[in-house]
């Protein structure tokens, strides 16, 4: 099909790899199409090691409108077999984002419900746009959630915050979403596209190894004992500090100049 039509754009440049969904019209609602076009996606930003960040946003008025309602109501009586596929094949591409040894930072360019908060909530730097607003939606459906929003949210609003926003679907705005800790910061609509692109070059630019090796730490934390963690720490320090960005950040740091860790 002509890219113009694809589900979700793809881009990479200069080490970033952007990734766009693309169905406005739809409000970016994920059907799937779009969830193995973004399990492909998922794999060669895993994989491809000119990849050195990944940036997620959408098309068009919307983030992501969640799954497509419409599909589902299309599947009848079957609508559970539907569910598992769908929710099955975005899970690939989420669970690959989330394990890649490079950062991830999502701009929500837009209103995100259902998986669409799950997707706008996975980023390890989430910048929102003031008129972007959040909502659960399952529950209106007679729903529980999928991409990982049980898993995200008490995280980082904590349970009871969490609690609220899974059970009673309360719709919480971009400054409240910031406020409570589900997005890193807003930004005005009109500069959102220009913060997220001077982000991702910094990000691209960064030692990429040792940020991917963090990404791990910070996953595991919460998992995880206090000694179990510093045993990783350890761990993860130490191969770092074989690691070829290391002796050219040191280097840099004694020579007095900027880092070229893209370099090494």
């Amino acid at each position: 099909m002509p890219v113009s039509e694809a589900p979700v754009l793809f881009d990479v440049t200069d080490g970033i790899a952007r990734v766009t969904l693309n169905r406005p019209e739809a409000g970016n609602a994920i059907d799937l199409a779009m969830a193995r076009v973004l399990a492909e996606i998922s794999i060669r930003c895993e994989t491809d090691a000119k990849i050195r960040c990944v940036v997620l946003t959408g098309t068009g008025r919307l983030f992501c409108a969640g799954g497509n309602v419409a599909l589902f109501k299309s599947s009848g009586d079957h609508v559970d077999a539907l569910l598992s596929e769908l929710a099955g094949t975005l899970h690939m591409a989420l669970t690959r984002f989330a394990r890649m040894a490079k950062p991830m930072l999502v701009l929500v360019n837009g209103p995100a419900a259902g998986a669409g908060l799950s997707l706008a909530i996975g980023g390890d730097v989430v910048l929102c746009a003031s008129s972007a607003h959040f909502t659960a939606a399952y529950g209106s459906l007679g729903l529980t959630p999928d991409g990982g929003m049980s898993w995200w949210l008490p995280r980082l609003v904590g349970l009871r915050k969490a609690q609220e926003i899974i059970l009673t679907n309360r719709r919480i705005k971009a400054g409240e979403a910031e406020a409570i800790g589900m997005v890193t910061r807003t930004v005005d609509d009109e500069v959102l596209a220009v913060e997220g692109d001077a982000l991702a070059v910094r990000l691209a630019e960064a030692a990429v190894g040792a940020l991917g090796a963090a990404r791990a730490l910070l996953r595991q934390s919460l998992e995880t004992s206090l000694e179990a963690q510093l045993e990783r720490e350890v761990a993860a320090i130490t191969r770092s500090g074989a690691a070829p960005e290391c002796r050219e950040g040191l280097a840099a740091y004694f020579e007095k100049r900027p880092a070229n860790f893209k370099g090494v």
